[in-house]
Protein backbone atom coordinates (compact mmCIF):
# COMPACT_ATOMS: atom_id res chain seq x y z
CA UNK A 1 0.00 0.00 0.00
CA UNK A 2 1.31 3.10 -0.80
CA UNK A 3 0.55 6.15 1.64
CA UNK A 4 1.76 9.60 1.11
CA UNK A 5 2.89 10.38 4.27
CA UNK A 6 6.77 11.70 5.57
CA UNK A 7 8.82 9.33 6.78
CA UNK A 8 12.33 10.60 8.60
CA UNK A 9 14.80 8.21 9.32
CA UNK A 10 17.58 9.56 11.20
CA UNK A 11 20.59 7.22 12.56
CA UNK A 12 21.40 7.81 16.12
CA UNK A 13 24.65 6.99 17.75
CA UNK A 14 23.19 7.10 21.19
CA UNK A 15 20.84 3.81 20.15
CA UNK A 16 23.24 2.33 17.78
CA UNK A 17 19.96 2.23 15.03
CA UNK A 18 18.07 4.28 12.21
CA UNK A 19 15.02 5.94 14.61
CA UNK A 20 11.80 6.82 12.58
CA UNK A 21 9.86 9.41 12.75
CA UNK A 22 6.12 9.97 11.14
CA UNK A 23 5.89 14.01 11.33
CA UNK A 24 1.85 13.46 10.57
CA UNK A 25 1.59 10.81 13.35
CA UNK A 26 2.88 13.15 16.39
CA UNK A 27 1.53 10.84 19.11
CA UNK A 28 5.50 10.30 19.70
CA UNK A 29 8.63 11.48 18.68
CA UNK A 30 10.06 7.99 17.22
CA UNK A 31 7.43 5.51 15.66
CA UNK A 32 9.76 2.26 15.29
CA UNK A 33 13.58 1.73 14.05
CA UNK A 34 16.22 -0.47 12.51
CA UNK A 35 19.26 -2.03 12.36
CA UNK A 36 19.57 -1.08 9.02
CA UNK A 37 18.11 1.78 6.81
CA UNK A 38 16.37 -0.57 4.62
CA UNK A 39 14.72 -2.27 7.36
CA UNK A 40 14.00 1.23 9.02
CA UNK A 41 12.74 1.99 5.73
CA UNK A 42 10.63 -1.02 5.85
CA UNK A 43 9.25 -0.93 9.49
CA UNK A 44 8.04 2.88 8.92
CA UNK A 45 6.12 1.38 5.99
CA UNK A 46 4.60 -1.03 8.59
CA UNK A 47 3.38 1.37 10.94
CA UNK A 48 2.21 3.79 8.59
CA UNK A 49 -0.34 0.93 7.63
CA UNK A 50 -1.25 0.08 10.86
CA UNK A 51 -2.00 3.78 12.00
CA UNK A 52 -4.26 4.48 9.08
CA UNK A 53 -6.20 0.94 9.94
CA UNK A 54 -6.08 1.79 13.30
CA UNK A 55 -7.22 5.59 12.91
CA UNK A 56 -10.25 4.31 10.49
CA UNK A 57 -11.55 1.98 12.64
CA UNK A 58 -11.50 4.26 15.28
CA UNK A 59 -13.73 6.86 12.78
CA UNK A 60 -10.34 9.58 12.89
CA UNK A 61 -9.53 11.27 10.27
CA UNK A 62 -6.43 10.45 9.05
CA UNK A 63 -3.95 13.31 9.16
CA UNK A 64 -3.23 15.89 5.60
CA UNK A 65 -0.05 14.64 3.98
CA UNK A 66 2.66 17.24 4.87
CA UNK A 67 3.61 19.27 1.15
CA UNK A 68 6.60 18.54 -0.37
CA UNK A 69 9.29 21.67 0.51
CA UNK A 70 12.49 21.91 -1.23
CA UNK A 71 15.69 23.70 -0.85
CA UNK A 72 14.87 26.36 -2.82
CA UNK A 73 11.37 27.28 -1.28
CA UNK A 74 13.32 27.37 2.00
CA UNK A 75 16.04 29.27 0.83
Amino acid sequence: MKLPYTIVIQWSDEDGCYLVHLPEFPTQQFHTHGDTYQEALSNAQEVLELLVEEYQQDGKPLPQPKPLVTISQVA
